[in-house]
């Protein structure tokens, strides 16, 4: 369906039922809780200065601490269900860990967490950018309120905040001493503390130190395989790896993490504010095999082969790996050499690596010995159970992630302050999965990251015009270096990824924003922000199978290859032949040395606002984001001698909208519509076996959204909200239309398609009723029910990784004492048990499909106290 954004708008004026506000939150703080049953007003930093969010002529929702707790959200993936045109994942594709965050809003997002991606929504924590996926999914403990900005955020927030920004802002210290905190018990032997105390040190100076405690036992059990021939099949100890661990259940938890924060404010011009936080994050992504595809015919060991090779470029004679795989086992000596398959069936691995080579496998099943017969590749390891896998490989995740910073406040005079945000952060992540959920070793996969980043910030704000003009003008600096080190291991080690790769950033940003109210009742927005950034990077990608070597005749079946030896298709050597780049290196396939890119980007924006009264604004605007490129990293082939590289991808946006408090702050109705010209996307395009970047697709993106609360009656507030998207692809290069297998398993990437991770409608309702009993305490009462529509998990538009429509349904029931010192709440998530996949990938050539499932029904019990 096909909307234009005229027939939005005409949908936002229409609407006259309550559904949700752009904010659907009630104040944290303790003198600022209504006592007339109306809407409270939330005020938030979405232009980096405090304003009423229903002043900020920007599509937010926002949430606070009482609200993030009531509807049991305790980290950023869990806002997905209750914010209208947002997507967020815990987990990507193959990341193993539910720390790593896939965030869409409006269509545009990232569902990756290697180097070479950026994230397409940019998240911040206290003002500080995080730049990498891994470890974004934060724990919300402690925080004042969560900002979703949508749309591109470009002009203030700047590069890869193209989908729009979430902005976590944590609790100041108070000025008097208290502690606070809670401890949950629930499904899974599930165990959460959380503390926080708030330390007056001196006169204007204040502490808080927070904590948290996460432990929680996995959802997903591994069961034996019922037949002893997954005894004759290697250890996933025996391919290199990242590490190595795995444990009979998958999907818990074991995360600890701490936060501390100072601020001294004597009253005068200058407040100093320093924070430093600290976590480590243990837990795993619970992974399922959902479907194979062994048959499907492909390159190698075919009948029509290349002399001299197991090559067949027709790819229809011949085996992908899967088949491959089952073909060596099956075959006899004489049918696999007469298929030119000897290297291929032989010894894994190459000379280069004697601790890695794994003895042949060749006829083991058509051999005169029983004893070492191998279990084939095919269906029979799937279970329709969610929770039931038979993996036997990694399942582990470690994550250490800690930062610090210091922000300077100081007012030059009564009309313009300065401010200082410099921070530091580092991360150390090590992860691995069993992607194919069987005893074999079919799609085992490993990731080793360092990173560390560094950001300088200044602002200057301003009024002027007795108070009719506000603006900010910024300068920023930010450098970021690291790597991360793949480790890839499918169909028995006939392909072994050993993949480090290194990256470093420079960025440097000017931006400025000017807010004019001409007149009472008309005001604009003119803003922009220049970028600067440069980019090193060095891939240093090999394959320690030398799976080319063997297929091109290379090599002889004990593993041993010959990159000098003669290339039978031409007169010049092996190595030359199949164009591997490092003569020092003959299984190396990306090519050697620092690659450089430079970009700039100016990204502005304009807007108008009306006033017709001081209960509504009415806005439009129009802005651009860009997502910054890079190169490919996971390459299985060589591809010339070039690193292949991606440029920038952009976004224009314009939006309408209106924000409303009506009846006396009975009600908050806030709507937008918007158009998105959505353009150089990166899409993956396949070359040969290797999964490569190019900016290869546009998108058109149109839709809606409407937020309410309303308040009808003392206790009683009914959170609710809409949103519609329409999101296409206008056009897509045919290398990327030709990505995927055959159309039984695939839809493809074409013009016309949905984007992924965007579905056309979601909807939420959260009605809240408090009472005051007898004894002078209150009983409140939460109900949570949000729905999405079906929605596909990849760009490939995979038929079985396909989310279907979604229902949840929480609730809770709490009694609080009459002073306010103790709560208890028993509550239930995913009451329906609706299952779903979360996230997932597809690799048709190891004939392997495999996926995450959302956490089945839970029940949590919860004393929070303060005092």
């Amino acid at each position: 369906m096909r909307i234009g954004l005229a027939t939005a708008l005409l949908a936002s004026a229409a609407w006259t039922a309550p559904v949700w506000a752009q904010t659907t939150e009630q104040p944290t703080q303790p003198d600022a809780r209504q006592q007339d049953g109306g809407i409270a007003e939330i005020v938030v930093t979405a232009q980096k200065r405090a304003e009423n969010v229903q002043d900020v002529p920007i599509a937010i929702s926002a949430f606070g601490a009482d609200t993030l707790q009531e509807r049991a959200v305790g980290s950023i993936s869990q806002l997905s269900a209750i914010a209208p045109n947002v997507n967020l994942d815990a987990g990507t594709p193959f990341s193993g860990s539910p720390a790593v965050l896939s965030a869409y809003i409006r269509g545009i997002g990232s569902d990756d967490f290697a180097f070479n991606i950026d994230p397409g929504v940019g998240l911040y924590l206290d003002g500080v950018y995080l730049a990498r996926t891994v470890g974004a999914n934060q724990d919300l403990m402690d925080v004042a309120r969560v900002e979703v900005l949508k749309g591109p955020q470009g002009t203030l927030f700047g590069r890869n905040t193209i989908g729009g920004a979430i902005s976590i802002v944590t609790r100041d210290p108070g000025k008097a001493f208290r502690v606070q905190g809670d401890v949950t018990t629930g499904s899974y032997k599930r165990l959460n503390a959380r503390g926080a105390i708030d330390i007056p040190i001196a006169e204007g100076l204040g502490a808080i130190l927070s904590f948290g405690v996460q432990s929680r036992d996995g959802f997903l059990k591994r069961i034996p395989y019922p037949d002893q021939r997954v005894n004759n099949t290697p250890s996933y100890t025996a391919f290199a790896a990242a590490g190595y661990g795995n444990a009979p259940r998958e999907g818990g938890n074991d995360n600890w993490n701490l936060r501390g924060k100072a601020k001294w404010s004597n009253g005068g011009p200058l407040s100093l504010t320093i924070s430093g936080d600290y976590s480590r994050d243990k837990g795993t992504s619970a992974n399922k095999l959902i479907a194979t595809a062994e048959a499907v015919p492909g390159n190698f060991a075919g009948t029509s082969n290349l002399p001299g090779t197991g090559f067949d470029p027709t790819g229809t004679t011949g085996f992908n790996f899967a088949g491959l795989y089952n073909f060596c086992i099956g075959a006899t000596q004489a049918q696999i050499a007469a298929r030119g398959a000897s290297a291929l069936c032989g010894t894994s691995a190459t000379q280069f690596t004697p601790h890695l080579q794994i003895p042949s496998y060749a006829g083991v099943n058509v051999d005169a010995n029983p004893l070492n017969n191998r279990l084939p590749w095919d269906s029979r390891y799937l279970i329709a159970d969610p929770d039931k896998s038979y993996a036997t490989g990694n399942a582990f995740s470690d994550l250490k992630n800690w930062g610090f910073s210091g922000v300077i406040d100081y007012d030059l005079s009564d009309a313009i302050a300065l401010k200082s945000i410099t921070a530091y952060r580092q991360l150390e992540w090590a992860a691995g999965l069993d992607a194919d959920g069987s005893p074999l070793n079919f799609l085992q996969l490993s990731f080793r990251m360092h990173q560390w980043q560094f950001s300088q910030e200044v602002q200057l704000l301003g009024k002027a015009l007795d108070n009719k003009l506000n603006y900010v003008l910024g300068g920023y600096y930010f450098k970021e270096a690291g790597n991360l080190h793949d480790y890839v291991t499918f169909a028995e080690g006939q392909v072994q990824l050993d993949g480090p790769n290194r990256l470093e950033t420079a960025n440097y940003a000017a931006f400025g924003q000017i807010d004019y109210r001409a007149t009472d009742w008309l005001g604009v927005t003119i803003g922009g922000r220049y970028t600067k950034e440069k980019k090193r990077f060095e891939g240093g990608q090999q394959e320690l199978n030398g799976f080319n070597y063997k297929l091109f005749g290379c090599s002889d079946a004990n593993g041993n290859i010959t990159p000098n030896g003669p290339y039978p298709l031409a007169p010049v050597s092996c190595q030359t032949g199949l164009g591997y780049p490092d003569p020092s290196n003959p299984v190396r396939v990306y090519v050697p040395g620092m690659n450089r890119k430079t970009f700039s980007d100016f990204s502005p924006k304009f807007g108008v606002q009306l006033h017709p009264s001081d209960a509504i604004m009415v806005y439009g605007s129009w802005s651009r984001g860009y997502k910054t490129g890079g190169w490919t990293t996971r390459l299985t082939n060589p591809q010339g001698n070039v690193a292949p590289d991606f440029n920038e991808e952009s976004a224009k946006t314009i939006e309408l909208g209106v924000k409303s408090t009506l009846f006396e702050r009975k009600l908050q109705l806030n709507a937008a519509a918007f158009t998105t010209d959505y353009r150089d996307i990166q899409l993956n395009i396949q070359v040969g076996t290797s999964p490569t970047i190019a900016n290869a697709g546009d998108a058109r993106i149109r839709g809606f959204e409407l937020e309410a609360i309303a308040a009808p009656m003392r206790g009683l507030t009914i959170n609710g909200s809409v949103g519609y998207i329409d999101a296409y692809y206008t056009r897509v290069s045919a290398a990327a239309a030709a990505v995927g297998g055959p159309s039984s398993f695939q839809a493809g990437t074409v013009v016309g398609a949905a984007l992924p991770k965007t579905p056309n409608w979601k909807t939420n309702i959260s009605p809240r009723y408090e009472t005051r009993i007898g004894n002078g305490g209150s009983v409140i009462l939460l109900a949570d029910w949000s729905h999405a529509s079906s929605v596909w998990n990849d760009t490939q538009r995979t038929f079985v990784l396909r989310r279907k429509a979604v229902d949840l349904v929480n609730a809770s029931i709490a009694y609080q004492e009459p002073g306010d010192h103790w709560t208890l709440t028993v509550g239930g998530t995913n009451l329906t048990d609706n299952r779903y996949l979360t996230s997932g990938g597809s690799n048709i050539a190891a004939g392997t499909f495999f996926g995450t499932y959302s956490r089945p029904r839970e029940w949590y019990a919860r004393l929070g106290f303060k005092f």
